[in-house]
């Protein structure tokens, strides 16, 4: 059985590593007849090496057996550069599914590009809803939703909004060209298998922690780069002048900056706040941070302020509140349990969300499995296709 996994952006490589994972124990467990060979397709929608090649790296996995270097451009340039690339990979070499992971412009293409050539596809991180339609991501994983064979989803969340929306567990009116049905699977969250087996080795891995001087509990990590926040002047200076406030209380903050926002700074923010923010012995910007990095400082934080909903995550997976830099999440269980809270990116939230995360017990209840979706991902696919 062949399986193509679509991957184009850095956090969907952190999650293919979990689906490798559990691809290459079925292989040891299986005979050579019922053995999964997985092809990785890369289409380059992230290209920094900082932001791709480093995590095939550091995580172990293979690097792509195919990259298509589509690189940046509009949404509609990016994504039929990476429709037409799909498709020709898929009409070249027989599939029998195209594996896609979350909510990116990469998801987009593969679902396209695999549902007009009539192979099955199989979305992991399902039923993630923003409501938010101005999002290029619930665009995308609207229609992903919708094209897929079987829709992975990893909370009781997601799996309610597609039941809501009129997807089915059993006995599905939709059928594909193989005439079978369209079928939601409550999985579990394969970051949180990520997070569970590479935990300790970041901690072995990783100096972070004394290549920045931080003590644990004793700064608060940020990340920026959804592009409500940083095209916007008003947002990425309401949030830049929170961070700096707070680090004026003599607290670090770390922010492992995007390329792309980085290079903005100096169109968005007024030369004085760009000026009080570098010279802020407190505030340290790097450079994207590897993935055991990333892993340690959220581990090791105090609190974490983020527009990303993986960092939201993983930060949770690790006990740590968040400061949701966003008006809605697609993770509102985190929201729910109190261990979030939605600002926006407005000033006066942020700083007010800091302080009470800073001074009230949270909990963290057990929301995203039990570490082991990806095996059970796999289990239901080999099932499926056969």
């Amino acid at each position: 059985m062949r399986l193509l996994t679509i991957i184009g952006a850095r956090p969907q490589i952190i999650k293919a590593a979990a689906f490798s994972r559990a691809v290459a124990k079925w292989n040891v467990t299986h005979n050579i007849e019922s053995q999964v060979q997985e092809v990785i397709l890369h289409t380059g929608q992230h290209y920094d090496d900082n932001m791709s090649a480093v995590f095939f790296r550091e995580l172990g996995i293979p690097e792509p057996d195919i990259n298509l270097h589509v690189g940046s451009g509009s949404h509609g340039t990016q994504t039929a550069r990476m429709i037409e690339g799909i498709e020709q990979v898929l009409t070249e070499s027989h599939f029998e599914g195209v594996v896609l992971y979350g909510d990116t412009n990469s998801t987009l293409a593969g679902a396209v590009a695999a549902s007009k050539i009539h192979v099955p596809i199989f979305h992991i991180e399902a039923g993630l809803r923003s409501w938010n339609m101005a999002m290029p991501e619930e665009i995308n994983r609207i229609v992903c939703d919708s094209l897929s064979s079987v829709l992975f989803t990893p909370t009781e969340t997601g799996r309610q909004n597609l039941l809501h929306a009129g997807y089915v567990e059993t006995d599905s009116k939709v059928h594909f060209h193989n005439t079978k049905g369209q079928y939601v699977v409550l999985s579990g969250d394969v970051m949180y298998d990520n997070s569970s087996f590479f935990a300790t080795m970041a901690e072995q891995k990783s100096d972070i922690m004394s290549r920045l001087n931080l003590e644990s509990g004793q700064f608060v990590l940020a990340t920026i780069h959804r592009p409500a926040n940083t095209d916007s002047a008003d947002n990425l200076t309401s949030i830049f002048r929170a961070l700096l406030d707070i680090a004026n209380t003599g607290r670090k903050v770390v922010i492992p900056l995007h390329p792309r926002t980085h290079k903005l700074l100096p169109d968005k923010l007024s030369a004085e706040l760009l000026q009080y923010i570098s010279s802020n012995p407190n505030i340290y910007i790097i450079p994207p941070a590897s993935f055991f990095d990333m892993i340690c400082l959220e581990k090791h934080a105090s609190i974490v302020m983020t527009d990303s909903g993986g960092v939201q995550k993983e930060a949770f997976f690790f006990a740590t509140p968040t400061v949701i830099l966003r008006p809605e999440t697609e993770w509102v269980e985190i929201v729910n349990a109190g261990a979030g809270i939605l600002a926006d990116a407005d000033y006066n939230r942020i700083i007010t969300a800091y302080q009470e995360l800073m001074n009230k017990p949270i909990h963290f209840p057990p929301l995203f499995g039990d570490a082991h979706a990806a095996d059970f991902i796999l289990e239901k696919i080999v099932e499926y296709l056969n």
